[in-house]
Formats: structure tokens, sequence, C-alpha cells
């Protein structure tokens, strides 16, 4: 949190907002407005040049630019009186930082990251967009625009319309035809993957290191379906080493965002939700394949972590924690060899040995915990057992994390965002059917009835945000495209066919209200949204997977439930459409979610129909599998579905293992169901 906040000389329009963010904001001497009429009409009216800052609460470089140059009186003066200075909070209004975000990208040639501060005309119209700048180059970069506002606004003019013209171009796509999918190119897709995985430490070669949960997800698929080594070999190597590295709390649980270097060691200390939400949907399908007892702890810890510290008592999860404290980036989080030896006296050693902790330091004079080796060489080492090794390491941990439960703790950022929520109710789904806990699919339900009942309207609108009890944003594609996954996959941990209806009825209204009938893909806002200066579309795949592909999976789900839709035909259209440009690109990591879809239509999807009076139990045997391009269907009556009718037999828990409605014979027993299903 700003310094700034316990100075109440100034004040300005962001107070009456409750963007944790925006209100880190509100007491700087930059007259900052909330994105909205009374900034952009200001901006018509007073023919002034708008000045977009973006950024969010957990971003260290927002809070150094903010320190350096938003709470300097002199640099506000200049700001105040030759710009409407705008705030925008990048997590609320994804779509406003996305067409900013696009306009410093064309501008520089590069990516670009946050804050992100965009020079725009009295329209809206982008100029220029850069990120951080210290505050003496800040100063020249304002001098700049406003001299030539004064000097060439045609030459701005000239910037804004190329920009604008670049900014729409981008979303051009040609719609694909009808196509045959194939294996060949299914394994070119996967062998230009394995090429960016680094086999010795996991994720991207290089540095920085970022999660990438859905590029594992891929592999993980691609493995199970193709029976490929390496791709299982790539998610071992990455999952192993991310839950051995300092990029993980090892105290307390949950990730943060990504590591600085390339061997996970120095993270950039923000913990986010989406993050964990999806390492959860991650490591549980890892354990499901492996049977690893550290994914298992991975998944409990972090589970535990969004209780203790990211969960409102609504039910909703809170969406970061800040990577500073006392105004340094991971003060919280790392030790020094003194400090873990005044808390653990003697049994320090081990603790110090297990977690490769020096007297110097690995990292700025400090310790960041991370592990090495497996507990069975530790162990060894040190000429213990294993079981007396985890039993003192565990004892060891909790007395550590309650000495640092007495630091002054970062910040949070205590809004809840539907989308978010939506991964983490999809990533505790998914761990429950690892795991076999029923606890953490009642906190994924909990969730769910949170969203359904304050973020969703009865005319099948979404909202975006809420926090104190309001709820004041239109929801973008991703808040539908998750949740909608969300609830289907309730409904299959559950047979609760509300779930699936909730699901049906999400995609439709997003049809209605996002789908762009000319160019076959969906829209990232609303019909109903006030336009900005450009309707984009998410396309790629990131470190979330992009809401197209996301919806075309959906899509793709929700026609095997209701065949009599169209809900398949446009999901196919859709993976035509980006097939050549995964394959042209040769970089399926930033097309993994779509690459997924590839497979999952390359052969016909599985249904698994289990039905009778004990259908809940025999589908969580079947569930805790890792099954990729498979649906589950059933409960203890045929209910609604098509695909149930005439199933239920008398006193017997049926299972039947179909493709394209075509069932094979129904068996009792989940084991020999699963030798019905073969892939490639």
């Amino acid at each position: 949190m700003s310094s700034q906040q316990d100075d109440l000389t100034h004040t300005n329009h962001l107070i009456h907002e409750n963007s944790p963010y925006l209100l880190q904001h509100a007491h700087n001497p930059v007259n900052w407005y909330p994105w909205g009429e009374e900034a952009l009409e200001k901006a018509k009216k007073e023919q002034k040049i708008i000045l977009v800052s973006i950024g969010y609460a957990a971003c260290h470089w927002c809070h150094v630019m903010e320190h350096e140059s938003f709470e300097d009186s002199a640099v506000a003066k200049v700001m105040n009186d030759h710009f409407v200075c705008i705030k925008v909070d990048r997590e609320e209004r994804p779509d406003i930082d996305d067409v900013y975000m696009t306009a410093c990208q064309l501008a520089s040639g590069r990516g670009c990251g946050w804050p992100l501060n965009a020079f725009a005309l009295p329209d809206g119209r982008p100029v220029w967009a850069g990120t951080y700048f210290p505050k003496d180059q800040w100063l020249k970069v304002l001098d700049q625009f406003k001299n030539m506002w004064v000097d060439d606004k045609e030459k701005l003019e000239k910037f804004a319309e190329q920009i604008t013209a670049g900014i729409q171009q981008q979303d051009e796509i040609v719609v694909g035809e009808p196509q045959s999918l194939n294996e060949h190119e299914a394994a070119q897709m996967a062998d230009a993957m394995l090429r960016q995985v680094d086999m010795k430490k996991g994720g991207r070669k290089g540095a920085p290191k970022f999660p990438m949960p859905g590029n594992y997800e891929y592999l993980l698929s691609y493995h199970k379906m193709s029976g490929d080594a390496n791709a299982l070999e790539a998610v071992k190597v990455t999952l192993d080493q991310m839950a051995y590295g300092g990029i993980y709390d090892q105290l307390a649980g949950g990730f943060a965002r990504y590591s600085t270097d390339s061997i996970w060691l120095a993270p950039h200390f923000e913990k986010m939700l989406y993050d964990n939400a999806q390492l959860l949907s991650l490591y549980a399908h890892g354990y499901q394949v492996t049977q690893s007892s550290l994914y298992k702890d991975v998944i409990s810890n972090t589970i535990q972590w969004l209780n203790a510290e990211m969960t409102d008592q609504s039910g909703g999860f809170y969406s970061s924690l800040d990577a500073d404290s006392e105004g340094e980036e991971g003060k919280f989080y790392v030790w020094s060899e003194a400090e873990i030896d005044e808390v653990l006296g003697e049994k320090s050693a081990i603790f110090k040995k297990y977690y490769n902790v020096l007297p110097q330091g690995n990292w700025e004079d400090q310790n960041i915990l991370h592990r090495q080796k497996d507990d069975n060489e530790v162990a060894s080492e040190l000429g213990i057992s294993e079981e007396e090794l985890k039993s003192t390491i565990k004892a060891l941990k909790e007395k550590l994390l309650l000495a640092r439960n007495r630091r002054i703790r970062p910040g949070l950022d205590d809004k809840i965002l539907t989308a978010w929520n939506a991964l983490a109710i999809s990533g505790l789904v998914n761990a429950a059917q690892a795991l076999d806990e029923d606890e953490y699919l009642n906190l994924a339900i909990r969730t769910a009835r949170f969203i359904k009942e304050q973020m969703w309207k009865e005319d099948g609108r979404l909202l975006r945000n809420y926090k104190d009890g309001q709820v004041k944003i239109n929801a973008f594609l991703d808040d539908y495209a998750f949740l909608s996954e969300a609830f289907l996959n309730l409904y299959q941990a559950t047979f609760d066919e509300t779930w699936l209806y909730d699901a049906k009825k999400l995609t439709e209204y997003a049809i209605n209200h996002f789908y762009d009938h000319e160019a076959k893909l969906f829209n990232y806002t609303s019909d109903i949204d006030p336009p900005l200066v450009a309707r984009k579309k998410e396309i790629g795949d990131n470190v979330i997977p992009g809401s197209n592909s996301a919806m075309a999976r959906n899509l793709h789900i929700l026609g095997q439930y209701f065949p009599e839709t169209q809900f398949q035909a446009k999901s196919d259209t859709m993976l035509y459409t980006m097939t050549g440009p995964i394959l042209e690109s040769g970089q399926t990591g930033f097309y993994s979610n779509w690459a997924l879809l590839y497979l999952e239509k390359l052969i016909p999807t599985y249904e698994i129909a289990v039905l009778g009076s004990n259908a809940k139990e025999v589908s969580k045997k079947l569930q805790s599998e890792f099954l990729p391009n498979v649906i589950y269907l059933g409960g203890s009556s045929e209910g609604t579905l098509e695909l149930l009718e005439d199933k239920l037999q008398p006193d017997k828990t049926m299972i039947y293992v179909c493709q394209n409605k075509v069932c094979q014979l129904p068996v009792t027993e989940p084991e020999k169901a699963l030798t019905q299903i073969k892939y490639f």
C-alpha cells in the first residue's frame, strides 16, 4: 500500500470507488478520475490529452511509480494542468487495459507491462503508451506530449489514426473452412510446445518463468491420449521444480505470480488467485497420473492458504496479495539465518538443510526457502528415517509460520472477480476428484452459490466484480466462459442438473450478446457495453486461457450434452479458424487451450453415463482417474438428458461408455469401464 494512504491532504475523484487499487491513489495530489463519462466528457470539453494509467493492487512497479511521481506535488501539477488523468484497475476493466496495452505494443514494437501509461486524444484514441518511468523520465514524457499538443496536433492525429487502425486490425482473422483433424498435426503442435520446455528445470526455457498452467494441461492430455513419454516428463519436471522452488510458499502454500530467474528460486512475490486456481487443477491432474505425494501436499496446502487468507465471509475468494510489505518486495516471506535459528533453536540445522538456507543468504542477503532434493535423499544424508524427517519438518514449518504471521502482512486486494472465482471453483472440483475430498467440493459449491446469488441477474447477465456488497461492472467474455466451465465441472462431480442448465444458460447469453456472426468468434465485451475505440477479441492463450478458446471448449462439451443445439458447429468453426495460426506460428504455448480443443475433437468424446442408486460413488472412482476428452453424466434417475434415456436398470448401478451416442456393453465395475476407453 502507498504511504500516501495516511496523508489526507489531497483527495481526488477515486475516493468514491471501491477497487483497492484505485483507492490506493485516492489521496494522490494527481486529480485522478475513474474511467467513465465524467472524465471523458471533461477531456472533450477542455480539449485536453487523456492520460490513462493502468495497474493493479499487487503490482510492485505500480507502487514504485506512485511513490516517485504520483505522490509528488510538482509532478502532479504538470499532470493536472495539462492532462485529464484517469486511473484504471486492469483487473476490473481488462477491456480498457487490452486496448491501451495493444497500443503500447504497437508503439514500442515489443511486449509491455504494468504500470501502463497511455496518452490519448480527447476522443480516447491512443497516440502512445509506455510502462514504468522514473520521475525524471516521466517529467520529460509529460513535457513532450504537452508541447506536441500545442505545437503539432496533426502529428498526434496521425499517430492516433495509425495506432487505432493497428488495434482494430489485430483481431482480423480469416474464418476457417471445415477440415479433417489428424494425428500428424496434433504431433506438430506437441513438438512445437516441447521444444520450448526446459527439461531440467521445467517451464519455458530462460527467464523469467511463468507457471503457464494451460501449457502443461495440454501436454498432460497429449501424453494420456498419445502415450508420448516426453510430454509427461515435461509436466513432471515443471511441477516438481515449481513445488521445490521459491515461487511456491514453502510455509503456507500457494504460488507467486512468476519467477524472475530461470530456476524458480526468486519470485515476483505477489500471489494471484488466478494462478493458484489453475495450479490446483494442474497439480490435481498431475496427481491423478503420477500419484505423487508432493503434488498432494501442494494441493492441500494451497487450499488451506486460500481458506486462511483469501476467503471472504460471503463465500467468494479475494483477488491477490501484494508483493510488498513495509515498502519492500518480498519482506514478508524471506529470512536471515539468525531469524531461523532464533525461532527454531537446536532443530534449525535440519530445517536449514532441508530448505537450503545459507549464512550469507541466497537472495539479496536474505533466504528464500526452497528445496533441491527429495525427502528420501535428505533423510539419508541426515541419517534419519523419511517419516522422522517429514514429521520434524512439519512441526518446524508450523513454528516458523507462527513467527511469520506476526510480521506486517502484504496488502490484500479484497475485490472478488467472477472469472477468477470461476477458475477457483474448477480448481477445487478437480482437487476433490483427484483426492476424493468432499470438503473441497463443498467449498466449490459454496463459491458457485455465492456467484449465482450476487453476480448473476435474472435476465442472464453477469457482473464482473463484488466488493463491500456492491456489484457494478458488466461481465466480460472470460467471466461467462470460465463460469460456464465451472458449472460444467460441478455437474460432472455432483450429477445435479441445475449446474448443467446454468452452464447452458450462460453460454446462450454469451452467444446472444458477444458472438460476432461475421468473424465466427466472440467479442470480449458485450453489445450492451459502451464502445471503446475498438471492440476486441481475445484470441490467444496466455497465463490464463483466452476467453475464445474457453468458450470453444465449453461449446464442444455442451454440444455433447445437448446435441440438438448449434453449439458443436460453432465450436468446430472456431477451431478451424485457429488451426492454421497455431501451426504457422510454431508457438503452441500461446495457443495451448486451442491445441487442447484440437485433441478433444480429434477423436469422438467419450460419454460415460453412470446410472443407479450408487451412481455418485461409482462415478467418484472413475473421476479419480485422469481421463481427458471424457464427459460424465448420470445419477440415481435418468433425469432430463437424451443421453440417459432408457439406461436405468432396477437395483443396479450401471456404467455406459459411449462415443457419438453409441454405447459399448454396460458394466458394473469402474475397472472394466476404464478398459473400454482407448485414445490414439
